[in-house]
């Protein structure tokens, strides 16, 4: 679960992490208005939205005076990110910045650790220095029965400064950043830049947070900071319905039994030159009524033109699929070509029952539905 950089902050506020002055606005009016209660003479503007590259796409912008803050609050507050309208902004203080830091912890599934993660070149994409100047970044597995105490903290401190007066308060941010990550069950939590300012304090001006979703039941708190996009309000209600769902960029709407079968069907659509629009996986339960929820999900991707249905029948009895199916079609208006694939325990009566409608092609291999699928959507595409 990720959350927005202003609840980020606030976090980073109550664990003690110094962060600029900054204020929520959700108006170009609001925005102006905080600006003249902050009482300082330069801010930035800053989108709020749960994307990376804010500042490339243009949602982050200098004002030098209240017409310019109107002005580009204005500007980012009718933009969209990778789909995603702009509803609310950050207006934070701008720091005189002398230098920037990364500073960030998360989990390594690797060394079953949390890794601390420091370097000296901050304000760019983590993954761009790793790959272009990787000597400048350090990590530390952090042992869970020991965490950061003192000593530690203050040896990785002075990796970044070789005074005491800089190195102190450096040592407290990272055991501040350690606390909070492991409080509230985080995945990562990363402050970059860290910035230290002409005036020689260390600020935060940025903040990211990602939480463990399988750890939220713990976390009441950090659960209200939750803003599902559309995508993930539709992952959390097909959860609610026994199945699993995730939105992709595709054309062709799968609905398979078993993770592996969806990860080796959506393999195939790619090798056969087209896209999965989605993973959709109803599990091993031959309820037809999950099929038919399924299937309504499914159609609700206005991107979806075939449907693919790929079942290897164990659990799952083919002839349930089947029934589910026709119940589907009676229930949901359908007029897209549909392929299926029955295989395995009751497979002959699942497609006699299927071929009682002429809404279906019925397949009999994966390769064979496959390339039904991805030539159909050849056919509706010219």
């Amino acid at each position: 679960m990720k959350i927005h950089e202003y609840q980020a902050k606030e976090l980073f506020s109550i664990y003690g992490i110094p962060v600029e002055k900054h204020a929520l606005c959700h108006t170009a009016d609001g925005a102006l208005a905080a600006y003249h209660r902050m009482g300082i003479p330069r801010v930035v503007i800053k989108a709020q939205a749960l994307v990376g590259g804010r500042g490339k796409a243009g949602g982050i912008k200098l004002a030098l005076n209240a017409e310019e803050v109107y002005r580009n609050t204005k500007t980012i507050l009718t933009m969209t990110m990778k789909g995603l309208p702009i509803t609310k902004v950050l207006l934070s203080e701008a720091v005189n910045i002398a230098s920037e830091y990364y500073l960030g912890f998360v989990v390594d599934r690797n060394t079953h650790a949390v890794v601390l993660i420091i370097s000296d070149t901050g304000g760019m994409d983590i993954e761009e220095v790793a790959r272009n100047t990787p000597e400048k970044i350090v990590r530390f597995k952090i042992d869970p029965a020991i965490g950061i105490p003192d000593y530690l903290a203050r040896r990785f401190a002075f990796l970044y400064f070789n005074r005491i007066e800089l190195a102190g308060p450096m040592s407290t941010i990272i055991q501040s950043l350690y606390k909070l990550f492991v409080e509230n069950d985080a995945s990562l939590a990363e402050i970059n830049p860290l910035v230290l300012t002409t005036e020689g304090h260390l600020v935060a001006v940025d903040a990211k947070i990602t939480f463990d979703d399988n750890a939220l039941y713990r976390q009441p708190k950090i659960h209200t900071l939750f803003e599902p996009t559309i995508d993930e309000k539709a992952e959390a209600l097909a959860k609610e319905k026994g199945f699993v769902y995730i939105r992709m960029d595709g054309e062709i709407g799968c609905i398979v039994n078993g993770a592996g079968l969806a990860m080796a069907t959506m393999d195939m659509i790619k090798l056969y030159g087209a896209a999965p629009a989605n993973f959709l996986d109803i599990g091993g339960s031959s309820n037809p009524a999950k099929v038919v929820e399924a299937m309504k999900m499914l159609l609700n991707d206005k991107q979806v033109k075939v449907v693919l249905i790929n079942i290897f029948g164990g659990i799952t009895r083919c002839d349930d699929v089947a029934m589910g199916l026709l119940e589907a079609f009676e229930k949901v208006n359908i007029n897209i070509p549909t392929i299926v694939r029955l295989t395995g325990t009751n497979e002959q009566r699942g497609r006699e029952l299927l071929r009682t409608s002429n809404r279906f092609r019925v397949a009999e291999t994966m390769k064979e539905a496959v390339l039904w699928a991805v030539q159909t959507l050849k056919r509706e595409s010219i």
